[in-house]
């Protein structure tokens, strides 16, 4: 396996631990996404999205942390990649469609973890393995 796909595993691991962390933060005190990220509109948020966001963020956070351990997974690559990518979205689009998460530090660090994670991702395509490469597949010989 390429040096890449090592640091790529690594970073995974770290943000999905990150992503454990928010997950509990989001269980204990509603008041973090209001505080944090959600300020442009923090009477929107109360207990029942703050579950609902740390349900999501705990599902994102087991995808990414299950492609870690297993990065040659074409399909649990692209599916961690779409976790990214809807990260990137939300909070893009809550900060400039619904504006109800104006850009500070507690919403730019999710935007850059998602972009480089995005970046890192589609360059790691490249070290992916061809399955017929990998397990180069020899037809049957008739005797």
């Amino acid at each position: 396996m390429s040096r890449f796909l090592h640091v790529l595993r690594s970073w995974l691991v770290m943000v999905a631990v990150i992503a454990g962390g928010n997950t509990i933060q989001s269980f204990r005190d509603h008041s973090f996404l209001s505080d944090k990220l959600y300020t442009g509109s923090p009477t929107l948020v109360n207990g029942l999205q703050a579950r609902t966001f740390g349900i999501w963020t705990l599902l994102s956070s087991i995808i990414r942390c299950t492609c870690a351990v297993d990065i040659h997974n074409r399909t649990l690559y692209h599916i961690t990649l779409w976790t990214f990518i809807l990260a990137f979205g939300h909070f893009l689009s809550e900060s400039f469609i619904y504006h109800t998460a104006p850009i500070t530090i507690g919403v730019m660090a999710p935007l850059l973890v998602a972009g480089f994670s995005i970046l890192g991702m589609m360059v790691g395509f490249q070290y992916m393995e061809d399955p017929l490469e990998a397990t180069s597949i020899q037809p049957k010989k008739w005797i």
